[in-house]
């Protein structure tokens, strides 16, 4: 419980809270790679640089590449995301040494995996204040 204490206390601020995302997401990507037989991570360091690489590229390229991609996305009800999420993390591959996926399938686990650990571990150790309804 004090982890989490501590963890609402430093989340006052932005910076903070981005820092404390990356590491989480990091922490997400470590327990991954030990469930699934075809993603490896050599290290913690490793996994964070992930996180890192990987909200640079949803910061700047996912946007992007939805744009590119907004017809097929619009044919196909919004599913064309799920590739866009594997394309992003086999970028995150090419581009980080310690970090390896093998094949679009398992990239796609991956990112799936990954959305469901890092919105559990959100919620968890990220409250945010609930404003009540008026």
């Amino acid at each position: 419980m004090r982890v989490g204490m501590l963890l609402v206390y430093l989340n006052e601020t932005k910076q903070m809270k981005t820092f404390i995302k990356i590491l989480l997401t990091g922490a997400a990507v470590l327990l991954l790679s030990n469930l699934l037989p075809s993603v490896h991570v050599t290290n913690y360091t490793a996994a964070i640089w992930v996180a890192a690489v990987l909200a640079l590229l949803n910061t700047f390229i996912k946007p992007l590449l939805i744009l590119l991609t907004l017809p097929v996305t619009i044919l196909s009800m919004g599913f064309f995301i799920l590739v866009i999420n594997a394309t992003i993390i086999l970028m995150t591959s090419n581009m980080v040494s310690g970090f390896q996926v093998e094949g679009f399938f398992p990239a796609l686990l991956f990112s799936l995996l990954l959305w469901g650990v890092r919105s559990v571990l959100f919620s968890v150790f990220l409250e945010e204040e609930q404003k009540p309804l008026k």
